[in-house]
């Protein structure tokens, strides 16, 4: 007979959510999973799991013998990706993701080491400026950069592909979103506008890449000076590069203000440059994709676990609100 997993659960706001770990099958089948995984590493767990239950995943820190915690996650289909994509990225860029310790890619499951402390926390404590965020904003745009030629590879990963010339279409799928009727008048009439800013950050092209969607401070791991290590791809998308920064630059901005913006941006934009296409290109291409990245966080928030319930609907409410970050004016 099967051992139980002894948890401490965390449900956040979302007491009432239904995700698998509700399913005593599903948690036996888990618990055997990572024990086989591990003892193909020739240790075991030890221990009580904590487990972090949301509606868009399940993430679970385990100890171990011998070595730092492991994380299992659990992924809903819709970003099932998120195990194949972060394997892949460990052999293509080593050291900008944590390289997976198991992957059942079908289950939408992975296995992760510790990757060290977080960019928020080493902030919090150390009170540093704002150049780890253009360090951080480098690194990352120069990953993006290398990754271009794999775009198409990537969608076959299971990433969504979105292309600029795409968005138009999202931007009516998620008309029926949950928004107060006068939003909802407004982000129609912001219909043809948005159709100009796709055919003109289309016309500068710039080619498509990986987007994590939602790169901040707690989706970064920062183990020692100008090391970063990415995780949690699970909104990711294959579209134009330009709408990561709208994310981190957002969160630089709340902590140092509004003065580091820019230095941010030229820091994002260097390992762009070079291609042919001049400075202010590229800026004015970093303008609209800031403004379209609202559509890809809006969609990212539909990625939650069937059957999950009214705290389901909850997160597609949130995500509608994402809508309304197309009328806000970049900050460049």
């Amino acid at each position: 007979m099967r051992s139980e997993i002894s948890a401490t659960v965390d449900r956040g706001r979302f007491q009432d959510a239904v995700t698998p770990w509700d399913d005593d099958v599903w948690r036996a089948g888990v618990l055997d999973w990572v024990t086989a995984s591990l003892a193909a590493l020739g240790v075991r767990p030890t221990g009580e799991w904590r487990v972090r239950s949301r509606p868009w995943s399940v993430l679970a820190r385990l100890s171990v013998e011998g070595r730092d915690a492991v994380w299992f996650k659990a992924n809903p289909p819709a970003s099932a990706f998120e195990g194949p994509l972060t394997a892949a990225l460990a052999r293509w860029a080593p050291g900008h993701v944590l390289e997976p310790l198991a992957v059942d890619a079908v289950r939408g499951w992975s296995l992760l080491p510790d990757g060290g402390p977080l960019l928020r926390d080493v902030l919090d404590r150390r009170g540093a400026g704002p150049e780890a965020w253009e360090v951080l904003l480098r690194r990352y745009a120069a990953l993006q950069h290398a990754l271009t030629p794999r775009a198409r590879e990537i969608e076959r990963l299971g990433v969504p592909g979105t292309p600029v010339t795409a968005l138009p279409g999202v931007f009516d799928r998620l008309d029926d979103t949950p928004l107060e009727p006068e939003e909802r008048h407004r982000l129609r009439r912001l219909g043809p506008r948005l159709l100009d800013w796709c055919a003109e950050l289309d016309a500068l092209g710039v080619p498509d890449s990986l987007d994590h969607a939602d790169l901040h401070d707690g989706q970064l791991f920062h183990p020692g000076p100008g090391a970063f290590t990415v995780f949690d791809w699970g909104d990711a998308v294959v579209s134009h590069p330009f709408c990561s920064l709208a994310v981190p630059a957002r969160r630089a901005r709340e902590r140092h203000g509004p003065h580091v913006l820019p230095r941010l941006r030229d820091a994002y934009l260097e390992p762009w440059t070079g291609s042919g296409r001049t400075t202010r290109e590229l800026r004015r291409a970093l303008v609209l994709a800031w403004r379209l990245s609202a559509l890809h966080r809006a969609g990212a928030y539909g990625r939650v676990f069937p059957g999950s319930g009214a705290a389901g609907a909850e997160v597609a409410a949130e995500g509608a609100r994402c809508l309304l970050e197309l009328f806000d004016e970049p900050p460049f």
